[in-house]
């Protein structure tokens, strides 16, 4: 690891990490954990016009089918989404949850014709042809109410899913939507959270993850995460880091490949000769017994680099 890498380890616990970051993904997972919003660099406030314009760049990513002009739009709905208040947020996840939902007047009129349907008697004298005819009413309203009952947003989700970074977008979209059924109960944000976490857990099914051992080889971006996401002993230097990583200790995270270096949940484990009495005895063993000598091995810490923990309650 350079002395720059270093650098940024010993920042991470020095000086509080602030919005002045140039990655506007982190920006946002700061302001999230802090409860503050992402200043906009060009103004202090969000004009309508802004807001306006935000929901127009949604709007578009759920419409417009040309892959070349969808990715352009997808960068300036996830861009302009940062610029947003908290009450602007709301205002545009409310807009998304009820204006992009799925139509119940056509899931009704698919439902009265499906009723109106007779069922086949199942008798065997009953000619063929008439029962292949009877049994394709039944697919074809089948087929049209599991379309029907899709809702409209499923499409932004799955565009993001599939866009640079979008991934970890629909994570901090799901933070704000859980931070705000925290103070008003909203059906209609429920079901759209509902229906995102159904797609999160697609997504980041076992299937789709890598179970990676940090070790102190690893980048120095992705032991910058360590360090600052540790949530249950704080890591508190390089030489602290250096010993959780080396003899006598483990470190394993799950990584998705659409956020590449950085885990999205990593646990902490002490090889043992004996099973520890207190955590001091884990933290300062120094120096560690020999890994031949272990007989036991102790997990004691599980941290989460998300916004408000959102993988960590999906991948658990």
């Amino acid at each position: 690891m350079n002395k720059k890498g270093l650098a940024i380890l010993m920042r991470t616990k020095m000086r509080p990490r602030s919005p002045a970051s140039s990655n506007k993904f982190n920006q946002m997972q700061i302001a999230l954990q802090d409860g503050n919003r992402v200043p906009d660099q060009n103004a202090s406030n969000n004009t309508e016009r802004e807001f306006e314009q935000v929901q127009e760049s949604m709007r578009l990513a759920i419409s417009m089918n040309k892959t070349e002009i969808v990715d352009a739009v997808l960068n300036d709905f996830s861009e302009g989404y940062f610029t947003l208040s908290q009450e602007d947020r709301r205002k545009l996840l409310l807009i998304l949850s009820r204006e992009y939902d799925l139509s119940r007047t056509q899931v009704h009129e698919l439902m009265k014709q499906y009723l109106g349907l007779d069922l086949p008697t199942g008798d065997k004298a009953q000619d063929n042809d008439q029962e292949e005819g009877s049994l394709s009413a039944f697919y074809r309203i089948e087929r049209n109410l599991r379309h029907a009952l899709k809702p409209m947003y499923e499409i932004l989700f799955e565009r993001l899913n599939t866009h640079t970074g979008g991934l970890k977008f629909l994570s901090i979209i799901r933070a704000d939507i859980l931070s705000i059924l925290v103070e008003q109960n909203i059906a209609s944000l429920r079901a759209l959270d509902s229906y995102l976490k159904e797609k999160l857990i697609t997504w980041l099914s076992p299937a789709n993850l890598e179970l990676h051992h940090i070790t102190w080889d690893d980048p120095a971006s992705l032991l910058e995460k360590i360090v600052a996401f540790e949530a249950v002993h704080p890591i508190s230097s390089l030489i602290d880091l250096k010993r959780r990583l080396g003899v006598g200790r483990r470190c394993f995270g799950y990584l998705h490949p659409a956020i590449p270096g950085e885990p999205l949940i990593f646990i902490e484990v002490a090889l043992l000769k004996n099973v520890a009495q207190t955590i001091q005895e884990v933290l300062w063993d120094d120096p560690p017994i020999p890994e031949c000598e272990a007989t036991c091995a102790l997990f004691y810490s599980i941290s989460s680099t998300q916004v408000r923990m959102v993988f960590f309650r999906i991948c658990v």
